[in-house]
Protein backbone atom coordinates (compact mmCIF):
# COMPACT_ATOMS: atom_id res chain seq x y z
CA UNK A 1 0.00 0.00 0.00
CA UNK A 2 1.26 3.27 -0.73
CA UNK A 3 1.40 5.60 2.33
CA UNK A 4 0.31 8.81 0.27
CA UNK A 5 -2.73 7.18 -0.94
CA UNK A 6 -5.63 8.73 -0.02
CA UNK A 7 -7.57 5.22 0.36
CA UNK A 8 -5.59 1.51 -0.07
CA UNK A 9 -4.10 0.89 -3.79
CA UNK A 10 -3.25 -2.87 -5.03
CA UNK A 11 0.87 -1.74 -6.36
CA UNK A 12 1.68 -5.01 -7.22
CA UNK A 13 0.94 -8.78 -7.58
CA UNK A 14 2.76 -11.48 -6.23
CA UNK A 15 2.87 -15.10 -6.69
CA UNK A 16 2.96 -16.88 -3.22
CA UNK A 17 4.92 -20.01 -4.23
CA UNK A 18 8.14 -18.33 -5.12
CA UNK A 19 8.24 -15.16 -2.92
CA UNK A 20 6.79 -16.89 0.35
CA UNK A 21 10.33 -16.06 1.91
CA UNK A 22 12.36 -15.24 -1.37
CA UNK A 23 13.62 -18.72 -0.96
CA UNK A 24 13.37 -20.91 -3.69
CA UNK A 25 13.88 -23.71 -1.50
CA UNK A 26 10.02 -23.38 -0.25
CA UNK A 27 8.97 -24.10 -4.18
CA UNK A 28 6.99 -27.28 -4.64
CA UNK A 29 9.57 -27.82 -7.65
CA UNK A 30 12.02 -28.27 -5.37
CA UNK A 31 10.40 -30.50 -3.15
CA UNK A 32 9.93 -32.61 -5.67
CA UNK A 33 13.08 -32.66 -6.74
CA UNK A 34 14.29 -34.17 -3.50
CA UNK A 35 11.63 -36.34 -3.17
CA UNK A 36 12.73 -39.68 -5.02
CA UNK A 37 16.40 -40.36 -5.82
CA UNK A 38 16.00 -41.73 -9.23
CA UNK A 39 16.36 -39.36 -12.53
CA UNK A 40 15.19 -36.31 -11.04
CA UNK A 41 19.08 -35.94 -9.08
CA UNK A 42 20.36 -34.69 -12.37
CA UNK A 43 18.34 -31.21 -11.51
CA UNK A 44 20.57 -30.52 -9.01
CA UNK A 45 23.60 -30.88 -11.80
CA UNK A 46 22.69 -27.13 -12.95
CA UNK A 47 20.08 -25.78 -10.39
CA UNK A 48 23.33 -26.43 -7.53
CA UNK A 49 22.68 -27.85 -4.06
CA UNK A 50 20.17 -26.77 -1.72
CA UNK A 51 21.33 -24.84 1.88
CA UNK A 52 22.89 -27.24 3.67
CA UNK A 53 23.58 -25.46 7.03
CA UNK A 54 21.17 -25.79 10.20
CA UNK A 55 18.83 -22.83 9.28
CA UNK A 56 18.76 -24.32 5.75
CA UNK A 57 17.57 -28.09 7.31
CA UNK A 58 14.63 -26.04 10.03
CA UNK A 59 13.61 -23.99 7.23
CA UNK A 60 13.31 -27.16 4.86
CA UNK A 61 11.18 -28.42 7.80
CA UNK A 62 9.20 -25.95 7.55
CA UNK A 63 8.54 -26.07 3.80
CA UNK A 64 7.63 -29.54 4.61
CA UNK A 65 5.09 -28.74 6.69
CA UNK A 66 3.65 -26.65 4.34
CA UNK A 67 3.88 -28.56 1.38
CA UNK A 68 1.86 -31.49 2.88
CA UNK A 69 -0.52 -29.32 4.69
CA UNK A 70 -1.06 -28.64 0.91
CA UNK A 71 -1.30 -32.31 -0.30
CA UNK A 72 -3.70 -32.63 2.29
CA UNK A 73 -6.19 -30.65 1.01
CA UNK A 74 -5.99 -31.51 -2.53
CA UNK A 75 -6.53 -35.04 -0.85
CA UNK A 76 -9.49 -33.63 0.75
CA UNK A 77 -10.78 -32.03 -2.38
CA UNK A 78 -10.34 -35.20 -4.23
CA UNK A 79 -12.46 -37.21 -2.08
CA UNK A 80 -8.84 -39.39 -0.97
CA UNK A 81 -9.77 -39.72 2.89
CA UNK A 82 -7.01 -42.52 2.58
CA UNK A 83 -4.37 -40.15 1.14
CA UNK A 84 -5.50 -37.60 3.01
CA UNK A 85 -5.25 -39.51 6.54
CA UNK A 86 -1.61 -40.85 5.12
CA UNK A 87 -0.29 -37.63 5.48
CA UNK A 88 -0.87 -37.48 9.37
CA UNK A 89 2.15 -39.32 10.37
CA UNK A 90 3.95 -37.51 7.97
CA UNK A 91 2.87 -34.20 9.15
CA UNK A 92 3.54 -35.95 13.05
CA UNK A 93 7.10 -36.80 11.75
CA UNK A 94 7.88 -33.31 10.57
CA UNK A 95 6.23 -31.49 13.43
CA UNK A 96 8.31 -33.84 16.42
CA UNK A 97 11.69 -32.54 14.47
CA UNK A 98 10.45 -28.91 14.62
CA UNK A 99 9.59 -28.63 18.32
Amino acid sequence: MLAAAPTPLISSLLDLDRTLWGDPAADWTIRMASAKTDERTAFWDTYGSLESSAAGAWCALVYEARHLGAIRLERLRLNDLDGARDTVASMAAVLAQLT
